[in-house]
């Protein structure tokens, strides 16, 4: 039978095909433009979108088992529901959806609370699934290494409750072990959640001080202007999306991302493998 991987072209969704590649699954990718991905030999790629159901339909003939990704749009939340009735109504019962931390508590941030909207969705339906639900991805800060090495400032108003930021190359690495437990399996599995955090949680002074070691000079960490931050980031997406950006920032700061007793554990057995440092991952990006 087929894995279907929604998403498969972003930078999650990738890893995910090329870890379910490596494991021998049978994957097809459901993407917008089949010219422009680029995939390992052997996967299926089709074309469709998460709102366009006779595509949802067909994509859908014949899987076995689905990896359900949406990216923060404004139609997120239809887009998520629409794919998971459709993906009831094709019989496929073996799903991973990948939702976020704390979506049941950042309740004001509207894709997170999206995400518990569906994650609501899967649980009432009685869906069999793996809800993987990740810190903030360490992959976000390619999106300020400009502002760091060149205005020496660390512009992420985190705080200092601290977030438990993970690598992506390990959301799909867990991702894809997960899908592939869930599709070999003669009976589908029961509704499991898996916090998909790092090994290190990061405040924004800490994270100031390891690029600071990392580039060999001083970088500051200048607090929490959530004001700011969302207009600067009107500069490279619109409104709404600034404004859902800030949001978070601000439960970033009133609560942070924690991990749960045992997480790291968790995370560390099902890899077979330490889970990627943020250090390791400055050092890489910071060239």
């Amino acid at each position: 039978m087929t894995v279907l991987v929604t998403g498969a072209t972003g930078n999650v969704g990738s890893n995910v095909v090329d870890q379910l590649v490596k494991r021998g699954a049978d994957v097809r990718a459901l993407v917008r433009d089949p010219a422009k991905a680029s995939f390992p030999a052997g996967v299926d790629v089709v074309r469709g979108d998460l709102l366009d159901v006779d595509s949802l339909r067909d994509a859908m003939k014949g899987v076995s088992t689905l990896f359900l990704l949406n990216a923060v749009v404004a139609d997120e939340f239809t887009q998520a529901l629409i794919a998971l009735n459709v993906a009831r109504e094709a019989g496929i019962d073996r799903i991973v959806y990948l939702s976020v931390i704390h979506s049941d508590i950042y309740v004001n941030v509207p894709h997170f609370a999206g995400k518990f909207g569906v994650e609501r969705m899967i649980e009432q339906m009685g869906m069999g699934a793996t809800i993987l639900r990740p810190a903030y991805y360490m992959d976000n800060e390619i999106t300020i290494l400009d502002a760091i090495t060149g205005y020496g400032i660390y512009p992420m108003p985190i705080g200092d409750k601290g977030l438990a930021m993970i690598d992506a190359r390990d959301i799909g690495e867990i991702a894809a072990i997960e899908l592939v437990r869930r599709e070999q399996s003669p009976t589908p599995l029961p509704l499991t959640r898996i916090n998909l955090v790092g090994p290190d949680t990061l405040t924004g002074a800490s994270a100031a001080a390891i690029w600071s070691d990392s580039l060999g000079r001083e970088i500051a960490y200048p607090g929490e202007d959530t004001a700011g931050f969302e207009q600067n980031m009107r500069q490279f997406m619109p409104g709404w999306m600034a404004y859902d950006m800030r949001l978070m920032a601000e439960r970033f700061v009133s609560d942070g991302m924690l991990p749960e007793a045992g997480d790291v554990d968790r995370l560390t057995t099902l890899l077979g493998r330490p889970l990627r440092s943020y250090r390791d991952y400055v050092a890489q990006i910071a060239g």
